[in-house]
């Protein structure tokens, strides 16, 4: 595992990242709320590795982080008007993960058979400039599956079911997640309460 520790302006550890992503590997990412795992969804066996790194179920899917609520149009992802009213909130880009339904016509291969995916355009200028330069990406908690994720990278690796291939070291993290809001049901579900509390998300969708 090759580790990196991002500089003051992040050029180094973006570009290191972004490399580790185009040849196919697996990279522990500091994101704008917990440490993350992620990968390129085009690369089969990438995604095989995180799912083993987290001893996740297969039947779990992984959410994707895009750059900007344009890059939803572009695999095929719904917005429902809720969802569209979240994506231009406050909210966004920050901790907050929609879950929408998919268009199995405009969709692509990674996401054939799937019906919902979850999706979050991070508030972070790092993972901004690594999704810019890659595209949509899998990234998922950093933490075993049903274990909370550790605040740093040490912590993290050692809990993990196997080593990422590049570690970007941010320093110390929250282990708060993001507010997750199911828009495909009518009225949206708040289906996990994080960084955003309950309160304001109702309040804005009214």
């Amino acid at each position: 595992m090759t580790k990196v520790s991002p500089e003051s302006d992040g050029v180094m550890a973006v570009k290191a990242a972004v490399a580790c992503l185009r040849s196919g590997g697996v990279a522990l990412l500091p994101t704008d709320t917990v440490y993350g795992l992620a990968t390129s969804p085009e690369n089969d066996e990438a995604v095989r590795q995180i799912y083993e790194l987290k001893r996740r179920p297969r039947e779990r899917n992984l959410p994707i982080m895009v750059a900007a609520s344009f890059d939803l149009s572009t695999i095929g992802i719904q917005q429902t008007p809720a969802a569209m009213r979240l994506l231009a909130s406050p909210f966004v880009p920050g901790p907050l993960t929609l879950a929408l339904g998919i268009d199995r016509d405009r969709a692509p291969r990674w996401l054939s058979g799937r019906d919902e995916v979850a999706i979050r355009i991070p508030k972070s200028k790092f993972m901004l400039d690594v999704l810019e330069q890659t595209g949509p990406l899998l990234v998922t908690s950093a933490n075993v599956h049903g274990q909370p994720t550790a605040h740093c990278v040490a912590e993290i690796v050692k809990g993990l079911n196997g080593s990422p291939d590049l570690a970007i070291d941010g320093g110390q993290l929250s282990d708060v997640p993001s507010t997750l809001v199911n828009c495909r049901k009518e009225p949206p579900v708040i289906e996990r309460v994080g960084a955003i509390p309950a309160d304001e998300i109702l309040e804005y969708l009214g």
